[in-house]
């Protein structure tokens, strides 16, 4: 059974449909990739499938339960577990203060004081193994408006992971990155990969070939194919998707954008 099963997506603003009868799966374990040019519907779909969007028609199905007019805190609850495409940490606290906030989060009790929260060794330990696990153990103690913008992702990711989610929906986690700091988040989602569930929507081509299992081209809202990355590669109607013809270069990974 597929861990995400999402059938018939529509949703429409006014006489705009953004999302037209869209249909994919996400088997546990696999990365799979949406892309798309720019306006395709990729951020409204995630939206939808994290419950801050409800869709007008089809269903979301998620560990084989329906989700569709579940709200975002319950889909939590379930395991997803989302990124943004602009960050959402708290610069003014440091990186470790960030986790054990997502990592409290996540346990039946609350604490309202920080020094009590710090004591806790169970939430303690595990958000300096959730920094370790995504490169960020150095910066435990830095301030988060010190730190470098692709550090903030890796520390979104950490977040992400603290809720333990069965599929993570990371939307365009490399954007803004300078090269080395794609490299090295592309490392850590493929670190992840098989123990993780990830539907990821970006526009670095690299990134996404290198990751995904399987890629899903959206276009006007449309799903255009599915297939391996080899098969997307060498799909005609994709290439004139991107490209306005079928005569793509042949390494058409670093040429959609």
């Amino acid at each position: 059974m597929s861990l995400l099963h999402v059938q018939g997506l529509v949703k429409r603003y006014g006489g705009f449909t953004a999302t037209d009868h869209f249909s994919v799966t996400v088997e546990p374990g696999e990365i799979h990739a949406v892309i798309g040019p720019n306006g395709a519907g990729k951020s409204t779909l995630i939206g939808q499938l994290a419950g801050e969007l409800t869709p007008d028609e089809g269903t979301i199905q998620f560990a084989g339960e329906d989700i569709t007019r579940l709200p975002v805190e319950r889909r939590a609850r379930l395991g997803l577990a989302r990124s943004y495409q602009i960050t959402s940490v708290l610069p003014e606290y440091t990186a470790l203060d960030n986790v054990l906030l997502a990592v409290n989060a996540q346990r039946a009790s609350r604490f309202n004081c920080w020094s009590r929260l710090a004591a806790r060794r169970d939430v303690f330990d595990d958000a300096l193994a959730l920094l370790e696990q995504t490169g960020l153990a150095a910066q435990a103690d830095v301030c988060v408006a010190e730190m470098a913008h692709g550090e903030h992702r890796q520390l979104e990711l950490a977040m992400a992971l603290a809720s333990r989610p069965q599929l993570l929906l990371l939307d365009e986690p490399m954007a803004g990155m300078s090269q080395a700091e794609t490299v090295q988040m592309t490392a850590q989602l493929q670190a992840l990969k098989g123990t993780h569930a990830m539907l990821l929507v970006e526009h670095d081509m690299d990134a996404v070939f290198a990751l995904a299992d399987r890629i899903t081209v959206l276009v006007y809202g449309k799903a255009l194919a599915t297939g391996t990355p080899d098969e997307i590669r060498s799909n005609p109607a994709v290439r004139a998707a991107y490209l306005g013809d079928e005569q793509a270069p042949s390494n058409l990974s670093g040429s959609i954008a």
